[in-house]
């Protein structure tokens, strides 16, 4: 009986163990939201990537879906693609919440919660990635 115990813990283990090392399908983004992101980012540089932007912008955030979000500062919009994505934020069934903890920055690494708009529940988290700015030439 405890060799049959021992051989099922192992092979619990070997399945979890394989579930964790198996490689995800990246999503491929909607129509709409390729369609959104090329508008926004029309006429815009690509700078190189930032670890953190100030928490200021924030305000001016917009989401293109679960996995692309925009902050805008002036000229220059920085697109963050959250590891993994924020579930929820596409269809605006939740919103994000950041809470810098020690700064006042929005950082890479950063976990950032989601609410359901509904229940005022938080339903989940995602992780920042770097921040890309994409800049507007002055007119």
């Amino acid at each position: 009986m405890r060799k049959l115990a021992v051989a099922l813990l192992a092979l619990g283990g070997s399945a979890a163990l394989a579930a964790c090392t198996a490689s995800a399908v990246p999503d491929t983004p909607s129509p709409r939201a390729q369609r959104d992101l090329a508008e926004a980012l029309a006429g815009r540089t690509q700078g190189p990537a930032q670890r953190c932007i100030p928490n200021y912008r924030a305000n001016n955030m917009r989401v293109i879906d679960d996995s692309t979000i925009l902050f805008q500062d002036g000229r220059t919009l920085y697109l963050q693609k959250p590891r993994g994505e924020c579930f929820g934020i596409g269809n605006g069934s939740r919103t994000l919440v950041t809470r810098p903890f020690g700064t006042t920055d929005l950082c890479d690494g950063d976990i950032n919660h989601t609410i359901d708009l509904v229940s005022h529940i938080e339903g989940g988290s995602c992780v920042f990635g770097p921040f890309v700015p994409y800049t507007k030439a002055k007119s």
